[in-house]
């Protein structure tokens, strides 16, 4: 009896590990499916306001946007927007790259204030704003305002293509005329 005790116990207690072990397994399959999902398909977007975003100023810098965007060594390829996707908006990502926002024509931040720190970023002067974990960068010295969202650690490929696309497509402009 002590033998057969020891025996359904010993079962009872791998029967707990073998369960706690699968919950884990589907926790953490559930995590890299969410994971990939986020990665892939249409993205979806929250509109913000922005006035400006079927402008021809906002048309001009969508259509000069790469369809692949240098993140580190990689090339992002374009990501389709989820509908109703945002008007003056553009995102690239992939399986292995959180995606990355443009946003033309939107209002002027709260942020941007006369004491503001602006950045010069080949030319153009940009408003740095941080949001849990991705980074809103703003040019704000153009006929539009133009927003691009990253995630922490992408670098400053894209904001240095941005700024170009930008400097090469509109005149510098006073940022509080």
């Amino acid at each position: 009896m002590a033998i057969t005790l020891g025996a359904l116990l010993a079962l009872a207690v791998a029967g707990v590990g073998a369960y706690g072990w699968y919950g884990e397994h589907q926790a953490q399959q559930a995590q890299a499916e969410a994971e990939a999902a986020r990665r892939s398909g249409p993205l979806p977007l929250a509109p913000v306001p922005a006035p400006k975003a079927s402008s021809p100023e906002c048309a001009a810098v969508l259509e000069a946007l790469p369809r692949e965007l240098a993140v580190g060594d990689a090339l992002v390829p374009r990501r389709a927007l989820a509908e109703p996707a945002p008007a003056g908006t553009v995102a690239w990502g992939d399986a292995k790259h959180d995606p990355l926002t443009v946003r033309c024509g939107i209002d002027a931040p709260q942020e941007l204030t006369p004491t503001a720190q602006l950045l010069d970023v080949s030319g153009v002067s940009w408003l740095e704003i941080n949001q849990g974990g991705d980074t809103s960068w703003l040019a704000v010295d153009r006929p539009v305002y133009v927003a691009l969202t990253a995630p922490e650690g992408t670098g400053t490929g894209p904001i240095q293509d941005l700024s170009e696309i930008l400097r090469n497509t509109f005149p510098k402009q006073p940022v509080f005329p």
